[in-house]
């Protein structure tokens, strides 16, 4: 069972519904420590004193707020937890809002909200399934760790989570990162999308979504425990370049089929159409340019809607 991060309540209008936090996520990782080269001797940070020079235990260390190199405010644990703001006790419900409308670069770790004590079972249904039912998910306010934050809260099998989300000024603007302009055509835009079909999945399960690096460090250990060969670093493919990116996105289709046991045939993708000869554009320019706007037309008219 994880333990308690915080332990409070969750207020929505008049409704208050006393809850602690327990965190969503583990963590698999494979963790290193730190050895002296030469005899294996742990590497540790301590804590120390910069003016007595000597390491501190924990129990005198605080926090402070440095105003200059001389002068520091101190500021105790104590003086957080009494913030004058609604939400160093609570999770403050401010509005609801579609799913779809929140940017997912906003979103951050994830917390279950556990209802705390008999008390809280029903106005915690309640709010399960009103959350349920409206297809929408809350946008709240809490003060965890020294600082005020946004949330969003959801259900996942009966059971409220909080997403940390960052404050809009904490997202960076991505337009300095854009590609010089370039043109596509539908024809590439539609491979592309046979392309997606083809790798669409019901859920995000198999070998494609597990976590290779991990296996991979523990068959090191492993072989180093045992003192035996370290498994051999296949080769790394170099990136081709891509010449015809219509005949790419055909190839990658047949691909993805193949790997995934279908008919690996020709790719349903529109090809490129042929381009007309020279001399035919020399002796009829005006009709030629009055078939390109036609088929033109005609294209983006039969273009499939998407899904």
């Amino acid at each position: 069972m994880p333990r308690t991060i915080w332990s409070g309540a969750i207020s929505f209008g008049l409704v208050t519904v006393p809850i602690n936090v327990v965190s969503a996520t583990e963590d698999h990782s494979i963790h290193f420590h730190q050895y002296h080269l030469a005899d294996q001797g742990r590497i540790r940070y301590r804590k120390v004193c910069e003016l007595e020079d000597r390491e501190v235990p924990q129990d005198e260390i605080g926090k402070g707020y440095e105003l200059t190199k001389t002068q520091v405010v101190p500021v105790t644990d104590e003086d957080l937890d009494n913030l004058p703001l609604p939400t160093a006790r609570a999770i403050e419900i401010n509005g609801f809002v579609p799913l779809e409308s929140v940017d997912p670069l906003r979103i951050s770790d994830g917390y279950y909200l556990q209802p705390s004590g008999q008390v809280a079972a029903k106005p915690y249904k309640l709010l399960v399934q009103a959350l349920g039912r409206s297809a929408k998910v809350a946008v709240a306010k809490y003060a965890w760790s020294g600082r005020e934050r946004l949330g969003l809260l959801r259900v996942k099998d009966d059971v409220l989570v909080l997403h940390a989300m960052r404050w809009p000024d904490e997202i960076r603007d991505p337009s300095e990162l854009l590609p010089p302009p370039v043109q596509v055509s539908d024809e590439e835009v539609e491979g592309a999308l046979a392309l997606m079909d083809t790798m669409t999945v019901d859920q995000l399960e198999g070998p494609e979504f597990t976590d290779r690096y991990t296996e991979a460090v523990a068959e090191i250990i492993e072989a180093k425990r045992e003192e035996k060969p370290l498994p051999e670093a296949p080769e790394p493919e170099q990136p081709a370049q891509i010449l015809d990116l219509m005949a790419a996105l055909q190839e990658s289709v047949s691909k993805a089929k193949a790997s995934r046991g279908q008919d690996a045939g020709p790719a349903e993708v529109h090809e490129l159409p042929t381009p007309k000869k020279k001399t035919a554009a020399k002796k009829q320019p005006a009709r030629k340019t009055a078939t390109k706007k036609t088929a033109a037309k005609k294209r983006s008219g039969s273009r499939p809607r998407s899904a």
